[in-house]
């Protein structure tokens, strides 16, 4: 937008009009051009990546308690040889976790009110570290009211200065002896936990797994900057929310196979219907390929082990006759070869794929009918009114579900980084796939992450005019297994020959063409020139697939342009990946990641100060030291300055008049 004297603001006068509202007189607007330049000048806000922390809650707090290890990296920098090593710990911990360890520290110190002293004074240093690249006015928007003013004093006043050495410590000691010491340190400890990390961003799969989905939902409700970029376990529970019965079976089936029902449980969702019907229908199938995987630390007794296995078949085989429902009925998905009960030869045994006849595990199948072998029995079907119905009716998973929706969505990009779960379908050559995500309509690359976020708003949000609710509802399932799906990009899902098949050749699935190109410099670029990423040091950035550590698989690939940070954040994963998961830090200086160890408990991060052990890779390091202006943020602040121009010229032309 440009002006001359000759020639009226560029900018739509009705937007003009709006603007001066807000900025009602020349000195309005300056002040605020004033301000605005000032904060392209800023360090840029440090970004932190998560991927795949399946129910993970207390490994997942504590990484946002401890930033990455960033609080530890910046007490150890401010405090040196100073300070002990046992007592930085201590106050690493203290911000960690401020009301607890503050208990034990007050049930052991002789002292505690000069205690509270140096305490006070080491965190205030901390606070004002991870505060300077901050505009005060967005540092006093993260202060708690309680003690906003007083924390804004301390931030910006110097021991240094001899004339205020006096007043900060009058604050200070004033502090303490109005009793207001614990509840002033809780206060800027959750102000420096919040100041560390500036964006979050998580690529997907939040749930399943381990046994606090609902516990990282709650978490990031109260949260103050965060997206997601939805992963096919999210989607699985946003499909069971919406109503799609084999999502429904899906998401009880893996609850069940790892025993872990705490988020089920959370939800409200009533598993005695089930539980009764596995007992009466496989009281007597010893149900062997069900029993659960029962993660180390978690205690369950043969009956309760036994009871999980006969829900856990009921579960599948419902789910199986589910999926050949909505395959069926969206005979445009070619899915119809996942319909096995179709297969089998029940008399012998033998289930026949692709011509070729494979022996079954077992073959004790009491509700199937070999004539109708995808019908449910009236006993299943009822049940399934019963699923259905908790699931539609539970507020808190709906709330949550909900509030996926307004963060997410199925990519973004964000400061030249292109983030999405797991894939972007590709041909063998490379090139984008289009894929068929409604009859006849076809789309590839970015256009098909669009619209697929769109039938998913329709099943969840309500029906728009380009996709029908009930279609959107069914397209869970194929967003979950479908061969093109973004979100699994794989030949088939083997649930079905896992379970019953002996031969584990049939398990293999084999991966889609993202997976096998993806190490390709030219791939990637290719990627990111379809969806329209800039910059010299620009990135796909991934989830999904686990990276072997312990195998030497490196999570950097095609020369630096791919990283896929899903190092194993899941208990489950732990022996697979030798680690317990990566978070990917992009601060002003450039990327690191950093690998995590597992995390113990949150207890003995508090008494026994242990905290993750974290290991720091330098990806890529910026040659000066990034700005705001050089981030997305700046781009906006560039156009609001311009508009603002406009609004000055307008002003001082009287084409608008100040409003004095």
């Amino acid at each position: 937008m440009t002006t001359n004297a000759s020639n009226a603001p560029k900018t739509d006068m009705h937007y003009l009009q709006l603007l001066s509202q807000s900025f009602p007189t020349i000195a309005d607007a300056s002040t605020e051009i004033i301000n605005l330049k000032a904060i392209l000048a800023l360090p840029k806000g440090t970004e932190h990546f998560l991927a795949d922390i399946h129910g993970e809650s207390e490994a997942f707090r504590h990484v946002l308690k401890n930033a990455s290890g960033n609080i530890k990296r910046k007490v150890n920098e401010l405090f040196g040889n100073n300070v002990r090593e046992t007592e930085k710990k201590e106050l690493c911990t203290l911000i960690y976790y401020p009301e607890q360890k503050l208990e034990l520290i007050k049930a052991r110190e002789t002292d505690i009110e000069d205690w509270y002293r140096i305490t006070i004074h080491q965190l205030v240093k901390v606070c004002r570290d991870v505060s300077s690249k901050y505009t005060r006015s967005k540092v006093r928007k993260s202060l708690p009211a309680d003690f906003a003013y007083i924390i804004e004093e301390l931030l910006h006043e110097s021991l240094s200065d001899s004339d205020k050495t006096a007043y900060v410590n009058v604050i200070v000691d004033t502090i303490i002896s109005t009793g207001r010491a614990d509840d002033f340190i809780c206060a800027i400890c959750n102000v420096i936990q919040r100041l560390a990390i500036d964006q979050l961003h998580i690529l997907g799969d939040i749930y399943d797994r381990g046994p606090g989905a609902h516990i990282i939902m709650d978490t990031l409700r109260q949260y103050h900057s965060w997206d997601i970029q939805w992963g096919n376990h999210d989607i699985l529970w946003m499909g069971a929310s919406a109503g799609n019965n084999a999502c429904i079976c899906n998401v009880l089936r893996l609850c069940l196979r790892y025993a872990n029902l705490a988020t089920i449980e959370e939800y409200g969702i009533n598993l005695v219907p089930l539980a009764t019907f596995a007992l009466e229908t496989y009281g007597d199938d010893p149900c062997e390929e069900f029993l659960p995987k029962v993660l180390p630390g978690n205690s369950m007794d043969e009956k309760t082990r036994q009871l999980t296995a006969k829900m856990h078949k009921a579960i599948a085989v419902i789910q199986f006759k589910e999926e050949a429902a909505i395959i069926k009925r969206r005979p445009e998905w070619q899915m119809e070869d996942r319909c096995l009960f179709e297969h089998i030869d029940y008399q012998r045994g033998i289930c026949t794929i692709d011509g070729k006849e494979y022996e079954m595990k077992s073959c004790h199948f009491p509700t199937v009918d070999p004539n109708s072998p995808n019908t449910l029995t009236e006993d299943e079907a009822l049940l399934m009114q019963k699923l259905h119905h908790s699931f539609r009716i539970c507020e808190k998973l709906h709330k949550h579900i909900r509030t996926l929706l307004s963060h997410g969505c199925m990519y973004t990009i964000s400061n030249s980084n292109l983030l999405f779960h797991a894939s972007c379908p590709l041909n063998d050559d490379g090139t984008l796939k289009e894929v068929e995500i409604y009859p006849h309509v076809k789309y590839s690359g970015k256009e098909l992450m669009h619209h697929i976020g769109m039938i998913i708003r329709s099943a969840i949000s309500g029906p728009n005019e380009e996709y029908p609710r009930d279609y959107a509802c069914d397209f869970f399932l194929y967003l979950w297994c479908g061969k093109d799906s973004p979100l699994f990009d794989k030949s088939k899902m083997a649930t079905f020959e896992r379970y019953f098949l002996k031969d584990k050749e049939t398990y293999k699935e084999e991966k889609g063409n993202y997976f096998k190109l993806r190490d390709s410099a030219e791939i990637c670029d290719r990627i990111l020139d379809a969806f329209g990423v800039k910059g010299e040091n620009r990135h796909i950035i991934n989830g999904h697939v686990p990276v072997h550590a312990s195998k030497g698989e490196n999570p950097i690939k095609a020369g630096g342009r791919l990283m896929v940070i899903d190092g194993g954040f899941s208990e489950a994963y732990h022996h697979e990946t030798g680690i317990a998961g990566y978070t990917l830090v992009y601060h002003s200086r450039g990327f690191q990641l950093v690998q995590h160890e597992p995390f113990t408990s949150q207890q003995d991060a508090i008494v026994r100060e242990i905290d993750i052990k974290s290991t720091t890779q330098i990806v890529e390091m910026s040659t000066h030291r990034m700005l705001v202006a050089d981030t997305d943020k700046g781009e906006e602040l560039r156009a609001q300055v311009a508009d603002l121009k406009e609004l000055l010229y307008a002003y001082r032309l009287g084409i608008i008049k100040e409003k004095r």
